[in-house]
């Protein structure tokens, strides 16, 4: 291990991959609450945005004995004052005042701090003006680890794919154990719901011993102070998203943000060859025990083999990881099991690699994740990947799917990609000619449609209006021991809600044949 001196006076504490590897609020009271820390008493916090994520972040300001103004431009939005989670907090709701719609910007000015949900760019609601202007403007994931007990663990993961996958199997890898374990961020629960919990008077002691957060691009846009992962993952990166982050290396930057407050006593792990990536780890400004995913010193996956080989001499890990007892569909889960692993031991609670192997035959992928949703009464197998929102995600489903034969529905509406004409569904070729046909849907379906025929698409694409009309052409097109994979490469917006949405009427329209 060698400390090698990079670009701009910073330093990272790199394991080098040999050569062959692979704004005051003018609120009168306060709402009491049942947390025993009230370390924002007298304090005015303006939450923006009030999807899972910002009403999260208000139960839990209000709890640390902030009041609190609540913003959303949704005018349908319900207000939070009347909301029962809310009310329970104290008799009093004179701490709490929801704002819909159109807003004064004063009062952002007047809040001692400014807390962002995710889905809200800082293009919105004057919020870069504030950063600019010194005002304390945080993220909601930074929001929440500033009152976490400093003794819980955090393994955070990020990339373009694989990321919900790679924390449930390392949270369920952890629960296998006993050592308790809150799973969320990005996916599921926000993290100001593990820090709310802790702050209950039974919390005599933390309720978690680790956190394992799936964190997006959106959650660090603005820089994390308090966010100190002890093992933090960026798995890859791939176009998307670029409608926000406008360029790769905007994009590569804000992923990378993962690392800047790790020292060298913890463990970063980041995709081995992403030029994108190389260059960003570049403006980490702290020391850290950096591995790879993909060479040594870190992790490799042989995928014929079913075999994942790691090599990290800081951690004192040079051992084996027998894959082919996992039960979920597609090869590439082995990549997510080896590097949720690789993560789990990195957090030094006990476990080594040769601890986990029982464990993973036990693993199983999160909903909407190559999730198999049925076996239909003409011997049909439906699969649900309505999570593969761009194409590199269907691609990796498409991979692991070579010896079945299956008939892959494509659409929704298509990803942004940087300074490229093509929509990227070219590179779906290959993996698709093993299989029975296409059917494409949504606003992009012509789209799709038009590139894979120009192409060279070697088997038949039909193109449907709607998600139920590519499932009615799926149901009579297949034979026998075929498989219906929603794989969309796309983004649900055009006809669904969010990718569960679209999920989950897929799973009604599977569950009408079986």
């Amino acid at each position: 291990m060698k400390l090698q001196s990079l670009n701009k006076g910073y330093a990272i504490r790199t394991l080098s991959p040999k050569p062959n590897g692979s704004a005051k609020l003018k609120i009168p009271k306060t709402i009491r609450s049942c947390a025993t820390k009230q370390d924002l008493r007298g304090q005015s916090v303006a939450i923006i945005g009030l999807g899972k994520s910002g009403r999260a972040a208000a139960r839990l300001a209000l709890a640390r004995g902030a009041s609190v103004l609540a913003f959303d431009q949704n005018p349908n939005f319900g207000l939070l004052e009347q909301d029962p989670i809310f009310g329970r907090l104290g008799n009093d709701n004179g701490g709490l005042r929801t704002i819909l719609g159109q807003f004064d910007g004063e009062l952002l000015d007047n809040a001692d701090r400014v807390v962002v949900s995710p889905g809200v760019p800082l293009q919105n609601y004057g919020l870069s003006s504030l950063l600019q202007l010194g005002k304390q403007v945080m993220s909601e994931l930074d929001f929440a680890a500033e009152i976490l007990p400093k003794s819980i663990k955090i393994l955070a993961v990020t990339g373009t794919n694989g990321k919900s996958t790679v924390v449930t199997f390392a949270g369920q890898m952890l629960s296998h154990f006993g050592i308790e374990t809150f799973v969320g961020g990005n996916l599921g629960s926000p993290l100001s719901e593990a820090a709310f919990q802790c702050l209950q008077p039974h919390s005599l002691k933390p309720k978690f011993k680790v956190a394992v957060v799936e964190v997006s691009s959106y959650q660090m846009e603005i820089p994390n102070k308090c966010f100190c992962p002890s093992v933090a993952v960026v798995l890859n990166l791939t176009p998307d998203h670029l409608e926000r982050h406008r360029t790769m290396r905007d994009y590569a930057v804000t992923k990378c943000r993962l690392f800047l407050h790790m020292t060298d006593a913890k463990l970063g792990l980041l995709c081995f060859g992403n030029q994108y990536l190389n260059e960003a780890i570049m403006e980490s400004m702290n020391e850290l025990n950096l591995a790879w995913i993909g060479a040594t010193p870190g992790v490799k996956i042989d995928m014929e083999a079913k075999m994942a080989s790691f090599e990290v001499p800081a951690l004192g890990v040079n051992s084996q990881l027998q894959l082919g007892a996992m039960n979920t569909i597609g090869i590439h889960n082995y990549h997510n099991a080896a590097v949720a692993a690789l993560s789990v031991v990195g957090l030094n609670v006990g476990l080594d690699i040769e601890d986990i192997g029982p464990s993973i035959e036990k693993l199983r992928a999160p909903p909407h994740r190559m999730q198999i949703v049925c076996k239909d009464i003409h011997g049909v197998t439906w699969v649900d990947d309505s999570k593969a929102t761009n194409v590199e995600a269907t691609y990796a489903g498409l991979m692991g799917l070579k010896r079945q034969k299956s008939l892959i529905l494509l659409g929704g509406l298509a990803k942004v990609l940087d300074g490229q004409k093509s929509n990227g569904f070219e590179q779906l070729i290959e993996p698709l000619k093993y299989h029975r046909c296409v059917i494409t849907f949504g606003s992009s379906g012509t789209l799709i449609q038009k590139t894979l025929s120009e192409n060279g698409l070697s088997i038949p694409c039909i193109r449907a209006v709607n998600l139920k009309g590519a499932v009615s052409w799926a149901r009579r097109m297949a034979e026998h021991g075929d498989t219906i994979v929603l794989s969309p490469g796309c983004a649900s917006f055009d006809e669904f809600r969010n990718f569960e949405h679209r999920g989950m009427f897929f799973q009604e329209l599977a569950f009408s044949s079986c």
